[in-house]
């Protein structure tokens, strides 16, 4: 098999991470400090792969280029290619196209995570050379994805985009492995409903045509990050496994569990429970930072305490009564309690916000 390339695709809207990514790509939001984007990067980079895509939106894409840069830092050579328009995950391949060449590739989707990375599934496809790898997953919603419906043999017998009645729980993991016969498969499907080219139809396509699809049951967590929910839970998982690292500065701290604070942090009269990851630079004073919160660069907490939370870069939150949990807050956002009489709530919301004040 010829050197496999790598596909990630960072295009899309982010509209389910509204407000958020109303001036970020939501590849870029951070999981336990780190973009999502960059554990596909790693992935590749672990798998052997150095040639990668990147399929980018023109709205995001200056943004994921300053970001991810030239790739030289992950050990890999990262080329960008621009979708118009988000058409469709078959339409991203087919733009991609003069880049992949005839090799075939790796297809990451930017906002999703793995835990168990890709090496060992890129070995099976070296070695087995099917036409189609694609990983599986039992979810309690299969609607909301691709689903795959397998023969008495263990065989890929039907794909079908978010079904209104799925007759499996097996869901589309968005990591594909392809060889180059995909390109004709996408070329010869027609758009859904929703005016996409569907990986699902270009991929029933190669098993309509007798061509060798492997299905592969995914055993360690994945998830997609799409919605809020998603990233605290990729954000928890993530931090489950955190190496213990204390470089930042402590006085009267007392820090509990697996806790990673990056050097030029400063920690004064506080508690940190962990797993928990601090940013460089960040200011922790008088306040409580509980398990699976993840505090960005240049933060600043204050006589205040938040648990099971994201604080993105440059971020204030101070003089709060009660605790703030299950939260994700975006960057530079100041939060926090005027001390004017009358009390009452003062708030500027973006579009698509929601706000729970309990």
């Amino acid at each position: 098999m010829r050197d496999l390339k790598g596909l990630i695709l960072s295009g899309g809207k982010g509209t389910r991470l509204r407000p958020i990514t109303h001036t970020s790509a939501k590849q870029l939001v951070p999981v336990a400090n780190k973009p999502v984007l960059f554990y596909g990067i790693e992935a590749m980079a672990a798998a052997g792969i150095r040639e990668v895509g990147i399929v980018i939106a023109p709205e995001t894409g200056g943004e994921i280029r300053a970001a991810a840069g030239d790739g030289e830092r992950f050990g890999v050579r990262i080329t960008y290619i621009e979708q118009d328009a988000p058409l469709g995950l078959a339409h991203a391949v087919l733009t991609a196209e003069p880049f992949l060449e005839r090799s075939p590739f790796v297809m990451y989707l930017g906002d999703n995570l793995l835990r168990d990375g890709i090496t060992d599934l890129v070995d099976a496809f070296r070695a087995e050379e099917p036409d189609a790898l694609i990983l599986l997953t039992p979810v309690p919603d299969p609607h909301n994805y691709g689903v795959a419906e397998l023969d008495g043999g263990g065989r890929i017998a039907r794909l079908v985009e978010k079904p209104q009645h799925p007759q499996t729980n097996l869901a589309l993991v968005g990591v594909y492995m392809f060889s180059p016969h995909i390109f004709e498969a996408a070329r010869a499907i027609e758009p859904s409903g929703r005016g996409e080219l569907e990986i699902t139809d270009a991929i029933q396509q190669l098993v309509d045509r007798s061509l060798r699809v492997d299905p592969h049951v995914v055993q360690g967590w994945w998830k997609d990050t799409g919605q809020v929910e998603d990233m605290l839970e990729a954000n928890r998982l993530i931090l489950d496994d955190l190496a213990e690292r204390v470089e930042g500065e402590l006085v009267e701290t007392r820090v509990e569990g697996r806790v990673a604070i990056a050097p030029g942090a400063r920690l004064e009269r506080a508690t940190v429970r962990g797993p928990a990851v601090v940013g460089a630079g960040s200011v922790i004073r008088d306040a409580y930072v509980g398990p699976y919160t993840a505090i960005g660069e240049g933060v600043r907490i204050e006589r205040c305490e938040i648990e099971h939370s994201i604080v993105l870069a440059d971020s204030t939150v101070e003089n709060l009564e009660g605790r703030i949990e299950a939260s994700l807050i975006g960057r530079n956002v100041r939060v926090g309690r005027s001390p004017a009489l009358p009390r009452a709530y003062r708030l500027v919301v973006g579009d698509n916000a929601e706000i729970a004040i309990l």
